[in-house]
Parts: structure tokens; sequence; C-alpha cells
């Protein structure tokens, strides 16, 4: 294959695809808007699935790596009402199919899996544009520019690769949530330790809830989730951490002190992270030269599948480049046909489990999701 792949964004999507590329003898540069792989917290615990993740990483020859990162015990379920009755505590017993590992340590494997140099740091994307005959331009924030034969968007939710295929942006869901961690947990936080358990922690009611990861070393990476317009959070004042904690608390009067200290209790301070979605059937007519993946090609609710699915995406399209080295369009032809339906069937599920998650059923929607037997309140 002759013509230069240009990726943009250093994520699991755009990094797996960069992977599989070099696997196959196949160059390609990777374009990241961060300044270093460590500019950035890069998030908490991914279950990787049998069915997506897992597959990619074959794909990518790095199963023996990503082995050693997961974190054994962590695909234990408790699920508890706001007041702090368990209802669901499901123990990990070695049977369950998706792993979980820190997003991180992922990443980090992926970036030490390709050559040096092949991911270009501090090169923010301000602009791209059409050539002809299938080449494209990239501007950076800095004013230079590259060009290339193959251009894919792997940048995320706000890509600035998407508007060269397609008009559509995300919009928000009406849900928001606020992240925080907790160190040292066990000793410093241990009625909250105890209600996460070893894996994750799900306490929910209708249109609220609390989401908790237990990750090493006694960290617990927790999630306050909330339906409230954008307006309303507007109005927090994100940059004073005890305010907006205060703020946010007021919402969760009279639930569980060990549930509401994931967040009053937390070491580090509150992050605001507003949840967008792209249309559930989000595609785009065929265009020389260019393609998206990951959040960029079909963002949507999270429910687990946004990284298997970029990492799957990388996958499926380096080796479509693979195999047809000489005929870019029937690769991305390829990739995409697979793709969109793929992606929009995951979307339609994300909605139902968001439904199960914070609707009017919840919390025990969500534990007859997970047992296949009817909860009632």
């Amino acid at each position: 294959m002759t013509t230069d792949v240009t990726i943009i964004g250093a994520g699991l999507g755009g990094l797996t695809l960069a992977r599989v590329l070099h696997l196959h003898g196949i160059p390609a540069t990777v374009y990241e808007a961060e300044v270093s792989p460590t500019a950035r917290a890069q998030g908490g615990m991914l279950d990787i699935h049998e069915d997506s993740g897992q597959p990619a990483l074959r794909a990518a020859g790095l199963m023996d790596e990503f082995c050693g990162l997961i974190l054994e015990g962590r695909q234990a379920i408790r699920v508890l009402d706001p007041a702090g009755t368990v209802l669901l505590d499901k123990a990990d017993d070695g049977t369950g199919g998706n792993p979980e590992v820190l997003r991180g340590e992922l990443r980090q494997m992926l970036l030490d899996s390709l050559p040096a140099g092949t991911v270009r740091w501090g090169h923010k994307v301000s602009g791209t544009r059409a050539l002809g005959a299938g080449r494209h331009e990239v501007t950076f924030a800095d004013g230079t520019t590259v060009t290339t034969g193959l251009l894919v968007g792997a940048d995320g939710a706000w890509s600035r690769v998407r508007p060269l295929l397609s008009p559509a942006t995300p919009e928000y869901i009406g849900m928001s949530y606020v992240e925080t961690s907790l160190f040292d947990a066990d000793t410093r936080h241990p009625d909250s330790a105890k209600a996460v358990g070893s894996g994750s922690l799900f306490a929910l009611a209708p249109g609220k809830g609390f989401l908790a990861h237990r990750e090493r070393a006694g960290t617990l990476h927790a999630y306050v989730m909330l339906a409230r317009p954008r307006d309303w959070f507007a109005n927090i004042d994100f940059t004073d951490p005890a305010a907006a904690t205060a703020r946010i608390m007021r919402e969760f009067d009279g639930w569980a002190p060990e549930l509401t200290a994931l967040l009053a209790g937390g070491d580090t301070a509150p992050v605001l992270r507003p949840l967008y979605a792209l249309p559930i059937e989000h595609r785009w007519e065929r265009q020389p030269g260019v393609t998206l993946l990951g959040d960029a090609a079909h963002l949507s609710l999270p429910n687990g599948e946004g990284a298997n699915l970029a990492m799957y995406d990388g996958a499926e399209l380096g080796e479509a480049l693979a195999a047809h080295p000489e005929d870019i369009e029937a690769a991305l032809t390829a990739y995409e046909q697979a793709m969109f339906p793929r992606s929009a069937a995951a979307a339609a599920e994300g909605v139902q489990v968001h439904e199960m998650f914070y609707g009017a059923g919840a919390p025990h929607s969500l534990i007859t999701m997970m047992t296949g037997h009817e909860q009632t309140p």
C-alpha cells in the first residue's frame, strides 16, 4: 500500500488502527492534540468485551500484554438503593467474559506497541478540507498543514474530520455526570469502600445515581449521574470545588452517607462531564479518501460499548486496508458497510440500557436486566 495514512486522534480506536496497520507493514502517522501521553488523566475502568474489544486486541497481536493489565476480581457488581440497601451483590467468580482494565494502562500498551515517532503530540487540528482526487489537507492550530491520501477521523465527539462527511453534531442527552476519585479508600473512606466492594457499584434512582469502580491501590473512581439541563449545570461554579460539591449534593438529600461521600469525600476536584450523542442511525455517503471511527462516527449514550467499538472499528478498518492495499475505496466501503449497522444496533441498545439505569423503574429495572428475573420495588 503506497497511500499515506493520517489518523487524527491517539485514543484507543486510532491507536488500534495504527497498530493493526503496522502489523501489516503499512505505516501511518497519528496526530494528537495532547502534548504528551500523560498530559491529562485517561479515565477509569473499562470492561473489554468478548465480542468487540478482545477481537480487536487479537487483531493487534496484543492479547498477552492485555492479559497482564487485567485487574482480577473487578467484574463483581453491587446494586444499592438510595438508602444503601444492597439489592444485588454479584461476586466475580472468574467466569465473566469482560475483564476490567484501566483505560490509561490500555492506551499506554497500544502506544508502546507502535514504532517511535508514529504519534505526533501537540498537534491540535483547527480545520480540514478536501483537495480533490481523494486527498485532504489538515491544518493545525500552529498554522502548519499536512496533506494525505487517506484521512481517518478518530478524534472523538467533536471531531474536526466529521464535517468532511456529515453535517451531524452531537446533541446533549439531558444528563451529565460529575467525576471524582477517592484514594486509599479502605483506610480513609472505609464505609464507601465497603459499599463499592471489590468491583463496580450502581446506586440508582430515576434520573440520578452514583456509579463507582475499584481501581488499583484502594482507589475508588466515582461518577455522580444527574438528569438536568445544561443551563442548570452552567449555573454551578466548578472552579469552586466545595460550592459545586455542595450544590450537587443537595440533589441527593436523604441518600445514605456512604454513597454521598463518594462525591462529598472526593480527593480530587469534581469534574463536570456533559453527555452527548449523535443520531442513532448516523451515516454518510462514501467520500474518497476519508472515513471516521469510534465516537467521531457513532457517539452514543454511555453503555460500556464506546471504547470497545472504537477499538473494533480500528481493527476492522486496518484489516480492510490490508486486504485491499491497492484499492482504498474498496477497503473504506467494506469497512463502512459493516460499521454502520453495527454501531446503530449498539446505540439503540444503549438507549435501552440507559432507561434501565435511570428510567422510572430504576434500580429494579437494572437488576432485572442483570439477572433475568423481574424485580419489583
